[in-house]
């Protein structure tokens, strides 16, 4: 009934269980809210941390509520986690049920309380980013709800798309299309617009790379009402907006991507079995790439910026070898802003703090990396001059080969 995503749209952007988030993720109720503020119609509700609080929020509604669990997955309806309430002492116990869950291991630790809605149609409506063409794509589909994915792999030509120029904006012919392509009614156009042109706006003031409505009802009152909501937000756009860093959800996170946060170090945990430390994202998508041709599997892309200092090498190196699946570690580091000096202190210095037989390789060039190098060479650390010959020592040493 209820939308949870739109999976075949976000192929590019989305994360694996265990891979790497890009974005970060709003909550329904958090999203609806902001909607709201666009003036895009959405059901009455508030969001309830307690099942009492649930109770209270019903009754202000009458009594009949969809008592929706708020976790950052897919799927909520289908494990239970969305459920209709005839009354509020139901509302309560469904709560109370809800608030006890866990969906695909993130706990349910607040219920979103709306106002049930009498259904007539499911539509749905989106606008994300399209790399290809390089601008925003508005999506809309008359096949709304938790189907729209199934809808898209076997009828995709109920799917309708418009590019949207950033420098223009959503301009009304193009929705127009959509709404003809759609069989809309022509009832129902202007509002549409309206929500079309709200949601524009909403993923373009914050830095979104996706602002979803699915569904998008058509309810027995002939209205048109968001009924669930979804935005995801570029992390590299946060520092524009403070207000959404607040709403980040710790639940889904790995617990060392939140500590790398602290230092502002990049840090995204893959599969592998290399750690890898490198200063620049370039180098660090090279150094990865080095190392599978060699064999090997990255456990990591890590990159700590330019300038770092031997506090926060020290810090990046705790995090890699948090991570049990680690086999063997590489450094390289480049050293422009950064220097190779500094970079063997903070090595030096983390393996002080964190005891550890894992097998490291260092490979160190430019400001300072002779120094460097003295330094991890007085300390029995394998070194290599060049990025080939260190990936190929440290695929070795992850597999339990010597080397020299």
């Amino acid at each position: 009934m209820h939308g949870d995503g739109i999976i075949f749209v976000l192929s590019y952007n989305s994360r694996s269980d265990k891979g790497e988030q890009t974005c970060m993720k709003l909550h329904e109720y958090q999203s609806k809210q902001i909607f709201a503020r666009y003036g895009i119609p959405i059901p009455k509700g508030r969001v309830a941390a307690t099942a009492a609080e649930a109770k209270q929020i019903a009754e202000e509604l009458g009594g009949r509520a969809v008592i929706k669990a708020q976790v950052l997955v897919g799927g909520r309806g289908k494990a239970g986690g969305i459920r209709l309430a005839k009354s509020p002492e139901e509302a309560e116990d469904l709560a109370t049920q809800i608030l006890a869950m866990d969906i695909k291991g993130l706990p349910v630790r607040k219920v979103l309380v709306d106002e049930a809605a009498n259904i007539e149609k499911e539509l749905y409506l989106g606008i994300t980013n399209d790399r290809a063409a390089r601008r925003p794509v508005l999506i809309a589909s008359a096949s709304g709800g938790v189907d729209i994915e199934e809808v898209a792999r076997k009828n995709p030509e109920q799917i309708h798309r418009v590019h949207i120029d950033p420098l223009l904006g959503l301009r009304d012919y193009q929705w127009r299309d959509v709404a003809v392509g759609m069989d809309l009614s022509k009832d129902h156009w202007r509002t549409f617009g309206a929500i079309a042109q709200g949601l524009w706006r909403v993923y373009i003031d914050h830095d979104a790379t996706l602002a979803e409505i699915n569904p998008l009802v058509i309810t027995n009152r002939n209205q048109l009402l968001a009924l669930d909501g979804k935005m995801t937000i570029d992390d590299n756009a946060l520092f524009r907006h403070p207000d959404l860093a607040e709403m980040r959800d710790l639940d889904v996170e790995a617990p060392s991507e939140i500590e790398a946060r602290k230092y502002g170090l990049t840090y995204i945990k893959l599969d592998g079995n290399i750690g890898c430390m490198v200063n620049g994202a370039g180098l660090a998508m090279t150094t990865m790439d080095v190392i599978k041709l060699f064999g090997g599997e990255p456990a990591n892309f890590l990159d700590i910026g330019g300038g770092a200092g031997a506090e926060k090498v020290a810090a990046a190196l705790r995090i890699i070898l948090s991570d049990p699946n680690v086999k063997a570690v590489l450094f390289n580091v480049f050293g422009g802003i950064t220097r190779g000096d500094e970079v063997a202190r903070g090595i030096l210095s983390a393996l002080d703090e964190v005891k550890t037989d894992i097998p490291m390789v260092v490979r160190l060039a430019g400001t300072h990396a002779e120094e460097g190098r003295h330094l991890l060479a007085a300390a029995d650390m394998v070194t290599a001059e060049t990025l080939a010959d260190a990936a190929q020592k440290v695929v070795a040493l992850a597999k339990g080969e010597k080397v020299r």
